[in-house]
């Protein structure tokens, strides 16, 4: 939230469960419960493979190079399933 209230760039925050936190809902709520004007894109708990994917799609948007990156990533995603697919029909 610091990150988000001090630069004009996206943040994205990356809630984690931690031994002392209540199933890291704790870090869940620190994250969504920011004020108005200060925004912060949030993934899953322990969601930082999200989190590189969001913010390469950011990136994306204004570098072909990257997009054409997380396309063919995310076109690799829909092959593996459905390859693990086939033997459900």
């Amino acid at each position: 939230g610091m990150v988000a209230s001090m630069s004009p760039l996206p943040v994205i925050g990356v809630p984690v469960k931690s031994s002392n936190s209540i199933d890291g809902w704790d870090s869940v709520l620190s994250i969504l419960q920011m004020p108005g004007g200060v925004p912060v894109a949030t993934v899953a708990l322990n969601g930082a493979k999200n989190a590189g994917i969001l913010a390469a799609q950011i990136i994306g948007s204004s570098d072909k190079c990257v997009l054409d990156k997380i396309i063919s990533y995310k076109e690799g995603l829909k092959q593996a399933v459905l390859k693990a697919s086939e033997g459900l029909k």
